[in-house]
């Protein structure tokens, strides 16, 4: 596969126009080194350019290291789709509900995935409001609907802070919703390849210094601990590869992704959100799973690489 690559113009796809800028561009420039440190002929491309499209149509092969609204929405995609480009990753359907939280825990749900319970407010604010007081405990977690990298992921910890946190992220973000809280362990599990070669990697163990695993935790060093393998029973591990990768196919994902999981007090993997296009900084998860089974940065490159030439499939109504 390595081969067919060589003799093509890979555009790698970072920056774009959403909150998770920085960070995009941080992964896609680790993405550029590499790509080119393996002798394949790359160069960056920023949607936020003028002149984009012209640019774009330049190149054989997308490889998107975009985050958030835009690029990891299924937008870029169809763009991508429109003009015949292949690219890395997920497809439209995918990628759209992945970055849908509440749409993405609809399927679970339907697909028996469990999930923290959580409210919308499609009926009102206050109604939305009163149900969750009505059936929940505090804390809880409020968080924008399609965002990424725990952008707009409030603890709220007061009965009387939870309407002003709604409102707030309403008014930020347009969406919101409220999602229990589970009191366990915060896991990560990465999902490379398609096909018959579909594997869920290390179950990643996050320790945060802050009260959860939020923006600052992710991108500052130091400020949250890598355990690998995680500290659950054979069992409970074993049980949250395979949820992860039951989220993956549930959604249709294609390639990789990387599945966000709370482990409950009674062992329960609870999926929180599926990441589309995880980050691939030096801080970034998915490379720290690829590389607890020995998969090196360059090689995890590659094998994202690989997905754009990989039969992708918009639905998949298997799972294991």
């Amino acid at each position: 596969m390595r081969e067919y690559f060589l003799d093509k113009k890979i555009g790698v796809l970072m920056g774009g126009k959403s909150r998770e800028r920085e960070i995009s561009l941080r992964s896609g420039n680790k993405v550029l080194e590499s790509l080119q440190r393996q002798k394949f002929f790359a160069e960056a491309l920023d949607p936020a350019e003028k002149g984009f499209i012209e640019k774009l149509q330049k190149f054989d092969i997308a490889f998107i290291a975009l985050h958030g609204r835009y690029g990891e929405d299924g937008c870029i995609q169809g763009l991508l789709e429109i003009l015949n480009i292949p690219y890395t990753g997920s497809g439209v359907l995918a990628s759209a509900l992945g970055m849908n939280k509440v749409a993405s825990k609809r399927i679970f749900e339907a697909c028996g995935i469990p999930t923290p319970k959580y409210w919308t407010f499609e009926n009102g604010l206050e109604h939305g409001c009163e149900e969750v007081l009505r059936n929940c405990k505090m804390p809880v977690m409020a968080k924008a609907t399609s965002e990424g990298s725990s952008i707009g992921v409030i603890l709220v910890k007061e009965e009387k802070e939870l309407t002003k946190v709604i409102e707030k992220l309403i008014f930020e973000f347009g969406d919101a919703f409220v999602e229990e809280f589970i009191d366990g362990k915060s896991v990560t599990v990465g999902i490379l390849g398609w096909g018959d070669n579909i594997t869920a990697l290390s179950v990643l163990e996050l320790v945060s210094q802050n009260e959860f695993y939020d923006y600052q935790a992710k991108y500052t060093q130091g400020m949250t601990e890598f355990i690998i393998p995680a500290r659950l029973s054979k069992e409970i591990y074993a049980q949250t590869q395979i949820t992860a990768l039951k989220a993956h196919l549930a959604l249709g994902c294609h390639g990789f992704s990387r599945v966000d999981i709370m482990v409950g007090q009674d062992g329960t993997p609870f999926v929180h959100d599926v990441n589309t296009i995880p980050g691939l900084t030096d801080l970034s998860d998915l490379p720290a799973c690829a590389q607890a089974v020995g998969i090196s940065y360059d090689e995890l490159v590659l094998k994202m690489l690989s997905s754009s030439m990989a039969p992708r499939c918009t639905v998949r109504n298997t799972v294991i």
